[in-house]
């Protein structure tokens, strides 16, 4: 008998999922634990994997569809099964997301999809592709064939699609805010020539791949480092984000073109919650969590400094709220508030940044919760906090469950990768060390490429 496969319960409020990308075709051979599709929540992304080993029939939720939770979405056959007819399709089950305006209606999805060849067609559309991405193209009018991906295998992101518009249409226009928006892909800096798993550093809210230059000397020297710098900050471009979901697709997007079997997270702040959320997608490629202050594990959150940092256009204006997010504010001196305001000389990139502040913290709260998403981790995973933070309350942490390590940090404010790099790093190596006794750590040769 077939095995079905089955649209998982992700959330405990949770009755209803979207069915965002397929990463097989009909009838293609896959093995149990292998990635089938990605889904989409009011909370979370996360790749759902195969039940069994066998090949893929009768796809019946396209990519858009959403989908109740408990239904049977497509069938896997063993090696030499007879193939039979598609079974009954649930007609109340499964319904297509809207486009469009509310007025939109659209036939159920038996009736839209009667072939398991025509749900493939509309959901893989001959062409390897993220789900920020199908949806681009769906708002667009464009079809995915047209389009060059930049990811592995030719898989086309967001980033390619928003390429293609901006070639066949111009240059974008200027926003009202003062900012223009780019197309391209998020930088990713690589360093030190380890040959064992990658370490992944995600900044936080205002910083860039700079920020992480007082820990990095005391990071495991066989472990290389990448640093990932998000939209507007550092050299990545100003790409539009118009919410903490379509952010940390373009961390997963970046993540999927490093093309990298695994590797070590390390996130600060902002970046620790993208850290987190690319753990939840992604939980087969990551060997260990590491979170620095993170948001997401509470509503509260401190907008002036936020918006004080992001707003500063000189020297003056800028070292004060700098002397905000440490304990020690003697940290903070002349030569770093210099720097730091080189680095933010152009009025887009803080027009840019302003704006960000905005959509992912309106009216000074933290709009995602990732809650759930840490309970779902089986990483080895723990929370480095500042009792001193004045931007996120540390007591957010406790909120995290028991398998979750926590450490404390006396007199050390929001950034202890700056304040105390010293007690900070032996922390994030013996969770590194401690995650490569559990799963074989991989090795790269002298081009990067796993062994």
């Amino acid at each position: 008998m077939p095995v079905e496969v089955i649209m998982p319960k992700v959330d405990m409020d949770m009755t209803r999922g979207r069915v965002a990308a397929w990463h097989v075709e009909e009838g293609a051979a896959v093995a149990t634990g292998d990635p089938l599709f990605d889904i989409e929540t009011d909370k979370a992304a996360m790749e759902v994997e195969s039940p069994a080993s066998g090949r893929l029939h009768h796809i019946r939720a396209a990519a858009g569809a959403e989908v109740a939770i408990g239904t049977a979405i497509a069938w896997i056959y063993a090696e030499g099964e007879a193939v039979c007819d598609p079974p009954a399709a649930d007609t109340a089950a499964t319904v297509p997301a809207q486009i469009g305006s509310p007025e939109d209606t659209a036939e159920p999805m038996a009736a839209q999809h009667p072939r398991p060849s025509d749900a493939l067609s509309s959901s893989v559309e001959k062409a390897r592709a993220t789900p920020q991405a199908r949806r681009l193209a769906r708002e667009s009018g464009l079809t995915l064939n047209v389009i060059e991906g930049s990811g592995p295998r030719g898989r086309i992101g967001g980033a390619d699609v928003e390429a293609h518009l901006l070639r066949n249409e111009g240059a974008a226009a200027e926003t009202t805010q003062g900012w223009q928006a780019e197309a391209g892909s998020l930088v990713v800096h690589r360093a030190g020539s380890g040959k064992r798993t990658p370490i992944l550093l995600i900044h936080g809210f205002a910083a860039d791949a700079d920020g992480w230059q007082k820990l990095e000397p005391y990071l495991a020297p066989d472990h290389p480092r990448l640093k990932l710098e998000l939209p507007g900050h550092g050299r990545s471009p100003k790409r539009p984000v118009e919410s903490f979901r379509g952010l940390a697709r373009m961390v997963v997007e970046a993540f999927d073109r490093e093309d990298l079997p695994g590797a070590h997270l390390v996130g600060h702040s902002l970046g620790g919650a993208l850290a987190l959320a690319l753990a939840d997608v992604r939980p087969k490629r990551i060997a260990s969590l590491s979170l620095l202050a993170p948001a997401g594990l509470g509503p509260e959150i401190d907008g002036r400094i936020l918006s004080g940092v992001a707003r500063a256009g000189r020297k003056d204006s800028l070292a004060p709220w700098l002397r905000e997010l440490v304990h020690n504010g003697t940290l903070i001196s002349g030569d770093y508030v210099a720097a730091a305001m080189r680095a933010r000389q152009d009025p887009a990139l803080r027009a840019y940044q302003r704006d960000l502040a905005e959509t992912l913290f309106p009216d000074s709260t933290q709009s995602v919760d990732l809650l759930a998403a840490l309970e779902r981790l089986q990483v080895p995973t723990q929370i480095v906090w500042g009792r001193a933070d004045r931007v996120v309350p540390w007591k957010q942490a406790l909120r995290a469950p028991g398998r979750v390590a926590l450490h404390l940090l006396r007199e050390v404010g929001h950034l202890p990768q700056i304040e105390t790099p010293e007690d900070l790093a032996p922390l994030l190596n013996n969770l590194i060390r401690l995650a490569e006794l559990d799963r074989p750590p991989m090795t790269l040769d002298a081009k990067g490429v796993a062994l």
